[in-house]
């Protein structure tokens, strides 16, 4: 049990980092939100069916090719996160949305206290009014920006991903492959909203194919994965380093500066989050110690 929770960690950790390094890469790209959505779905989309098709060669009875039904609802919410999250990094800072999207393990954790039985301890409770004072003030400095669509398409995102995680911790399915495939509805939805021509007019595609080819699907397979070892809580709390670094990688490459707000806001949550997971640590600790 103890060598499953190690390995969730680190595939958890390791899909945390990976998306990091998404808004940089979607930046790089210099395409408007139509183009670099199709782009980058389409991409993923591609990589994914050509790994269904070995897993299906080599190991036909492997369960993440059947996910059923809690498969396809978990797709369409992975699928809208895409969209979501690109509608987040188009239309506010990047800082607002990895701190929005950060809210997502709170979520998760609700969610599995409505959905799962899964108690929140008091804690958790803390954390959550935490956080959403967190929340509260990125928002708030965003609507003095005019960037309330950017904030709200971020909060949806963590809507999503935290209605993903709670499928996949209930059914208890492997849905490593899900998000990859589920990649066809944004590139579906791009490719009707974008002007024609516009996937050849992206003006660094590379960067865009680097990301939905590599990165997105390395962190989408590591953090659908999670589930299977780690509680939705946990899981969640992987996007801190997303949190963390993408900042800093956009601050490096693009010297984009952040609102006293959302450093305030961002700090709080950061903090909350840091001091949610050093208590966790301490009960597991302390469960593992008990005779």
């Amino acid at each position: 049990m103890r060598n499953h929770h190690r390995r969730g960690l680190l595939i958890t950790a390791t899909g945390g980092i990976a998306l990091s390094f998404d808004v940089p890469l979607v930046r790089l790209g210099g395409g408007e939100l139509w183009q670099t959505l199709a782009l980058r779905s389409l991409s993923t989309f591609t990589l994914g069916i050509l790994i269904w098709l070995l897993v299906r060669h080599f190991q036909p009875g492997n369960m993440a090719l059947r996910p059923g039904k809690a498969g396809l609802v978990a797709g369409i919410c992975y699928g809208l996160s895409t969209i979501t999250f690109l509608g987040g990094v188009f239309n506010t800072a990047t800082a607002n949305v990895v701190f929005i999207v950060a809210f997502t393990p709170m979520f998760a954790a609700l969610f599995g206290w409505l959905f799962l039985a899964e108690h929140p301890s008091r804690a958790t409770w803390i954390t959550m009014l935490a956080m959403i004072f967190g929340v509260g003030l990125i928002v708030s400095g965003g609507l003095s920006a005019g960037e309330a669509l950017g904030n709200l398409s971020a909060l949806a995102t963590t809507v999503l991903l935290a209605a993903a995680i709670t499928i996949g911790r209930k059914t208890r399915i492997d849905l490593g492959l899900v998000p990859l495939v589920a990649t066809i509805i944004p590139a579906l939805i791009g490719l009707m909203m974008m002007q024609p021509g516009g996937l050849t007019s992206v003006p660094s595609p590379l960067w865009v194919l680097f990301d939905g080819l590599i990165m997105l699907p390395i962190a989408f397979w590591c953090l659908a994965t999670g589930p299977k070892y780690l509680t939705g809580a946990e899981v969640g709390m992987c996007y801190l380093l997303e949190t963390v670094l993408a900042p800093i990688w956009v601050w490096l490459v693009f010297h984009e500066e952040m609102h006293q707000r959302t450093l305030a806001g961002g700090t709080i949550l950061v903090l909350a989050l840091i001091g949610h997971s050093l208590w966790q640590m301490r009960q597991r600790r302390g469960y593992t110690a008990a005779p």
